[in-house]
C-alpha cells in the first residue's frame, strides 16, 4: 500500500515539476527578451459543415521590440504587413495598396500580440495557467482578463527556454496554429527598426 502511495506520488510531483517549467521558462523569457526576430507558419482551423477544415499555411517574418513594438509580415501566399511602432499599428495589404492605421493604445493588453510584443506585466491582462506536455512541448494557458477580447484562449507551446508554437482559439471556434523557427533572442536594432515609411500613392484609413 506504502508503494502503491509513494508510486502515486512521485508521478504526482513529477508531472508538477513539468508542468511547473512552462510557467518558469515563460516567465524567464518574457523576463530577459527585449527583442527578437525569427520565421512563423500559420494554419487556421474552423468548422465547417460539422467537419474540421485547415487553411494551407501562411508563413513569414516578424521582428521585434517590447513594449508594443514589431513588424509582422507575411509573405506567402499573398503579403501583408502589420507593423506597430509603440504608438500605432498600421496593417498594409499590398495587393489593394490599403494602409490601415490604428492607435496601439490598451488594445494589445489583452490580445495575442501581448504575449510576445507587450510589457512584462502579463498577468494584469491574462489568467496564467499551465497546459500539460504534448507534442514535446511544454503548454501554458493564456485566459484574457477582458470580456470584450475576440480571444478565448491562448495557449503557447515553449521548449529550451522560449515558445515554439501558440494556439489562439476565438470567440467563434476558429483555432489559429502558429509555429516559430530560427528564433533570435536580443538582436541588434536600431532606433529606426520600426518607424512606417508609407507605400507610394497607397490609401489611408485611419481608425
Amino acid at each position: 500500500m506504502h508503494r502503491i502511495s509513494f508510486a502515486i506520488a512521485a508521478t504526482m510531483l513529477c508531472a508538477a515539476n513539468v508542468h511547473a517549467s512552462a510557467l518558469e521558462q515563460f516567465k524567464t523569457f518574457v523576463g530577459s527578451t527585449k527583442a527578437a526576430r525569427g520565421e512563423f507558419t500559420q494554419t487556421l482551423t474552423k468548422n465547417v459543415d460539422g467537419a474540421k477544415k485547415t487553411s494551407a499555411p501562411s508563413t513569414g517574418t516578424f521582428v521585434f521590440a517590447r513594449p508594443g513594438k514589431f513588424i509582422w509580415q507575411y509573405q506567402k501566399p499573398y503579403e501583408q504587413l502589420l507593423q506597430a511602432d509603440g504608438e500605432q499599428l498600421y496593417i498594409y495589404d499590398k495587393d489593394l495598396n490599403q494602409v490601415t492605421v490604428k492607435k496601439l493604445g490598451d488594445a494589445l493588453g489583452s490580445s495575442p500580440a501581448a504575449i510576445l510584443f507587450g510589457s512584462n506585466d502579463l498577468e494584469k491582462n491574462f489568467t496564467l495557467a499551465e497546459a500539460g506536455t504534448r507534442d514535446g512541448l511544454e503548454w501554458l494557458k493564456a485566459t484574457p482578463k477582458a470580456k470584450d477580447t475576440s480571444f478565448e484562449q491562448i495557449t503557447i507551446g515553449l521548449k529550451n527556454g522560449q515558445p515554439e508554437a501558440m494556439e489562439l482559439r476565438d470567440n467563434f471556434g476558429q483555432t489559429s496554429v502558429l509555429a516559430f523557427k530560427k528564433f533570435e533572442k536580443n538582436p541588434a536594432l536600431s532606433a529606426t527598426s520600426f518607424k512606417f515609411a508609407m507605400p507610394k500613392g497607397a490609401d489611408v484609413v485611419n481608425q
